[in-house]
Parts: structure tokens; C-alpha cells; sequence
């Protein structure tokens, strides 16, 4: 097969350019040989979305599966193949054995795309969406589909199939140790939330960083969120943000008032909704080790292992390492709506249900600041450092993360939000290019800044390599004259808040 000019990303597909570019190169790629792909990524990410267009893009089959029984699914898969190819009567497979043969022998590259004529060397893209349904009933999928790819590793082959589905863990263990399909893919894309900015750009709030980001800690990235569940309902300034908030998200009539429990339902290693919400519950309240959230719902640190386990491979929960100290490490819910519903909702929520949400509201402002906003607020930073920051630190940029810096002499622990830390390779020096600190609601002042010089001298007296880790102060709230004025004086100092964060202005001057 020739390498050809790929189609471009359609218009009506909202940001996702590399993800389009991963699938199109997976779908182009010249290799004569049968090719698989893995996509994965939670519901609501539009990834039928991204694929459905693919396939237009394309030509191709697509096939999404259901909740049903083997028989049914098969059922369903033989009539819409044969109606793929034409057929004037459906084709009733016996087995998922004979299905999946026959689909691979339509890439034959002999074989021609009854459906749209395309040329016998096209690429043949088969896109078999919520894959996990079919696997449930017929478990031998993944040896069937491992059987064909390698036999037309021999064998010329147009095949580009893609394997799509939203149970994480599910997605994950097919290509995880002894499963059979392990080292046979090569594409594993995960569809993840939009970015912050992306985020403010497709909710249309990026010109008023304030509510962009109240907005972005409740909802986060989720494209279905503004147009599925809620119609385009977007709030038109930050003094409506409190009344949207009271008639979608907090409303017991909006599509948005259950969905953190639903999200947490549809994983299929999810048995026990109860401890798995408690575990959330006390992460969302700030107990972010593994010792503080068994000590919060009551169990042995021994006894939450799996309940993590499966909210990390379930991409809700994520496990940072502490990036000063060696195994040490924290919990964060990665999803704002599970947090906000733990924080807010949950403990409200037979008020709620009762339609007394703008009381509800009314009483949860610290709840929010404390335990949504501000820890919302830091990974935003962090993210910020990763992506439009990186330009601002003209040493190598490292692991981002957080991470704890223990003052022996003062007998006290400096948090630090946001760092960029080289590790030390070939006899050189672990190296810090960044110690930032970040507040949603505290306007911050020369003693922040302090903190962060007093950070670098532990961390230089520790012999890590500090001689170009600048400080950077995030604040939501602003930053004193004071601060304002020891900044300009110096020349490795950064101030970033909202206008920064989401690029109305830009930072002055790139570190040392």
C-alpha cells in the first residue's frame, strides 16, 4: 500500500487535533499488514463523536455495540456488516468465529469495498465502538481478533481496526500482561477532558477568566456536559454563575444532578458503589493519603487497595508522587464533577433532591473555596507549567508535580503546589527549575514568596542543583503592591493569575 494524502479534521470536531492526527496516521500508515488500535476514554468525551467522523473522513464500518445477550450482539453486528457491504439480505453468522473471519477478509487487499468502491489498496477502517459489551458476552473476542491480526502479519492485509470503549479498567487490561491481544496494537489513544482553555473556548466564557475557571472546577473538560445534558445552557457572566449552578447542576430535574453517581455506576469493576463513593468522599474532604482515607471511612489502610486500584485504572482517581520525597504520594480526584458532588452535593443531598438548592448553595461558599476551587486551582497550575508556561523556564523542565519540603529548624512543612524537578542522571545533581505556590482565595503577599526562598535553601542544602529554580506565585485573588514591586525588583520571581493562566496576558520575562 501507498502512502496517501489524508483527509483533514472536520470542522464540526471541537479542538482534538492531535487526536485526529494520531488516528488519521494510524489509518494511513502504509504498512501491508493488518494494524489494530485501542481508544479509550470515560463517557461523555466524545469519542463516537471523534470516530463517527473519522469513518466519514475515511469510508469504512462502524459498528456500535449494546448491552445485550452473545446471540443479540451478534445479530446486530451481522446486519450491519451486511449492510455495509450491500448485502440485499442480512448475513446470519453461527458463530462470532465465522463473524470475525469474514470481516477480516474483507481487507483483503484483492477484495474491494462494495459499499463505497474505494480502490483495492485503500485502507480498510473498521471501528467497533464499546467494545467492552460484546467482550462481556463473549469473552473469546480478544483471542478471535488476536488470531486474525497475526495471521495477516504473514499475509497482506488492508485492516485498520480500531477497538473502542468508556469501561476504563476494561480497555485497559486489553493489552495488559498475559491478555491475548497484548503487543498487537499500535495506536492506544485515550480520549481525555478538554484542557482548561480548551474547555473556556468550547464553553464561550474564555474572555472572563473568573467564571472560566468556576466553571472548569465544576464541569472540568466534559464536551457533553454544555451540549447533550444541558442544551447550550451556558452561563452568561460570573454574577449568573450562582443561578446556573442552582438550575442545572444542583437541580434534581437537570441531567448533570445525578451524573457523578453515574459515572461511578458504569464502571464494570465497581460492585460496591457505597465504599467506593466513602473513598472519594474522603479525598474530596482533604484526606489525601492512603493512611487518612481509610482512617475516614473506617477501614485499615490494607483494605482500601483494591477500591483505589480501580478508581485509578478507572481514570477518576490519580495517585501524584510527592516530587521531594520518595514514596510518598497523594490522591487527587481527577474528575471536578465527582468532586464537587462529594464536596457539595452529597452532604446535602436529600435537600437538594427536595428542591432546596439556592439554600444549599447559599451555605456551601467555604466548601467550595476549600475544598473544590483551591485544589481545583492547583493542578490547573500545574497543568499551566506543562503546557502554555513551559516557555517560561529556560532550564529543562522535568517532572511537574507537588510535593512537601520539611523545614527541621523551624519544625514546619513547606507545601509546594507547583515544581519542576530534574532528576539527577550520570553522576549529575537532581535539579529544581520551579518552586510555585498557588491560592484561590488569599491575595498573595511578599511572605508567600518567603516561603518558597526559604524551599530553595533547604532543597540547595540537600544538594539538589537550584542555581536556576526561579519562584512562581498563582494566585486567583491577586497579589499585594508589595509583591508586585520585590517581583519587578528581581529577576526569578513570576506572578500568574487568571489572566495569565488563561493567556489575556502574558507573564513578563522567562526565568533564569
Amino acid at each position: 500500500m501507498q502512502g496517501r494524502a489524508m483527509p483533514g479534521k472536520p470542522s464540526r470536531v471541537f479542538d482534538r487535533g492531535a487526536e485526529w492526527d494520531g488516528l488519521t496516521a494510524f489509518v494511513g500508515r502504509s504498512l501491508p499488514h493488518a494494524m489494530l488500535g485501542i481508544v479509550s476514554g470515560r463517557r461523555r468525551m466524545g469519542k463516537t463523536y471523534l470516530l463517527r467522523a473519522l469513518v466519514e473522513r475515511h469510508g469504512g464500518f462502524y459498528f456500535g455495540a449494546t448491552a445485550g445477550t452473545e446471540a443479540e450482539s451478534l445479530r446486530q453486528f451481522s446486519a450491519a456488516l451486511a449492510e455495509h457491504v450491500g448485502s440485499p439480505v442480512a448475513f446470519s453468522f453461527g458463530t462470532w468465529d465465522d463473524a470475525i473471519s469474514y470481516l477480516f477478509g474483507l481487507a483483503d487487499p484483492g477484495t474491494r469495498d462494495v459499499s463505497g468502491g474505494s480502490a483495492p489498496e485503500a485502507p480498510f477502517l473498521v471501528v467497533i465502538d464499546e467494545f467492552p459489551y460484546l467482550a462481556k458476552v463473549a469473552p473469546e473476542l480478544p483471542s478471535l481478533i488476536q488470531r486474525e491480526i497475526d495471521r495477516f502479519q504473514v499475509r497482506e492485509s488492508r485492516m485498520r481496526l480500531l477497538l473502542c470503549g468508556s469501561a476504563m479498567s476494561v480497555m485497559g487490561g486489553l493489552l495488559a500482561s498475559t491478555a491475548p491481544l497484548r503487543g498487537r496494537a499500535q495506536l492506544e489513544l485515550v480520549v481525555r477532558p478538554f484542557g482548561y482553555r480548551a474547555a473556556a473556548d468550547f464553553w464561550g466564557v474564555a474572555g472572563e477568566p473568573a467564571l472560566a475557571a468556576r466553571l472548569h472546577a465544576i464541569v472540568g473538560g466534559t464536551p457533553a456536559y454544555r451540549r447533550q445534558f444541558l442544551a447550550d445552557d451556558v452561563p452568561t457572566s460570573l454574577g449568573d454563575l450562582d443561578d446556573w449552578i442552582c438550575r442545572t447542576v444542583l437541580s434534581p430535574f437537570s441531567p448533570l444532578f445525578r451524573e457523578a453517581r453515574y459515572l461511578l455506576a458504569e464502571e464494570a469493576d465497581i460492585r460496591d458503589t457505597a465504599l467506593y463513593h466513602s473513598v472519594l468522599a474522603a479525598v474530596a474532604q482533604g484526606n489525601t493519603t492512603r493512611g487518612g482515607i481509610a482512617g475516614y471511612i473506617g477501614r485499615k489502610a490494607v483494605d482500601i487497595s483494591h477500591p483505589l486500584n480501580v478508581l485509578e485504572d478507572s481514570h477518576l482517581l490519580a495517585r501524584e508522587s510527592d516530587v521531594f520525597r520518595a514514596g510518598k504520594s497523594q490522591y487527587r480526584i481527577t474528575e471536578p464533577l465527582i468532586n464537587f458532588y462529594e464536596a457539595v452535593m452529597r452532604p446535602s443531598w436529600a435537600r437538594l433532591e427536595s428542591g432546596q438548592a439556592a439554600e444549599v448553595w447559599g451555605q456551601a461558599a467555604e466548601r467550595f473555596a476549600a475544598q473544590v476551587a483551591g485544589p481545583h486551582f492547583e493542578a490547573v497550575c500545574r497543568e499551566y507549567v506543562l503546557g502554555p508556561g513551559r516557555s517560561l523556564l529556560s532550564a529543562s523542565l522535568g517532572e511537574v508535580g507537588s510535593g512537601v519540603v520539611t523545614d527541621s529548624k523551624a519544625r514546619q512543612q513547606i507545601q509546594i503546589d507547583v515544581a519542576a524537578v530534574e532528576s539527577g542522571s550520570g553522576g549529575s545533581r537532581s535539579s529544581v527549575a520551579l518552586l510555585g505556590e498557588a491560592k484561590w482565595g488569599t491575595v498573595m503577599g511578599v511572605g508567600h514568596l518567603d516561603r518558597l526562598g526559604r524551599a530553595r535553601e533547604l532543597l540547595a542544602g540537600r544538594g539538589m542543583d537550584t542555581a536556576s529554580c526561579g519562584l512562581a506565585c498563582f494566585s486567583a485573588a491577586g497579589f499585594t503592591d508589595a509583591l508586585r514591586a520585590e517581583a519587578e525588583r528581581r529577576g526569578d520571581v513570576l506572578l500568574i493569575g487568571l489572566d495569565e493562566l488563561y493567556g489575556r496576558v502574558a507573564p513578563a520575562g522567562i526565568l533564569p
